[in-house]
């Protein structure tokens, strides 16, 4: 149905193309006299002249002044600064488990002392006689020994 034509070439290789002329110039913007270029006019190799305008070379963008300090260094620095903050507040915590943890055990050993003397006061000191054993009055019966 609405196929595409196939391509039939309706010229040969050595045809030469022109440029298609402008109709009709397109309105000009009036300029000053001093801002008008000169027109210049180039001969070909092959005898030809271009004739035109000069046109300026385009000069680049002014680049914006980078800072003496890129933000990646800053931003480098200030993690290490935020680490070294951490690192030192990370080394007092530390010291402070490391105290306590020395605290409690002398806590123990001094608790372990003064219970244990307790203990030994108990057993070790006499609290009159003890415990009195009247051997006259006891009987043993395998070697007849009566009282």
């Amino acid at each position: 149905m609405n196929q595409p034509a196939p391509y039939r070439p309706t010229e040969t290789a050595d045809a030469v193309h022109y440029p298609t002329p402008i109709p009709a110039p397109a309105p000009m913007v009036p300029m000053q006299s001093g801002q008008i270029p000169a027109v210049q006019s180039v001969v070909l190799p092959d005898g030809r002249v271009v004739t035109g305008y000069a046109i300026d070379a385009a000069k680049p963008e002014p680049v914006a002044a980078k800072p003496p300090v890129s933000r990646a260094a800053v931003n480098i620095a200030l993690g290490g600064v935020g680490f070294a903050a951490v690192c030192g507040g990370l080394l007092m915590l530390t010291t402070f488990i490391a105290a306590l943890t020395a605290l409690i055990t002398q806590l123990i050993i001094l608790a372990a002392v003064i219970f244990g003397g307790f203990i030994a006061v108990q057993l070790f000191a006499g609290s009159g006689g003890g415990t009195v054993v009247n051997i006259r009055k006891a009987v043993i019966k395998r070697n007849h020994f009566h009282t």
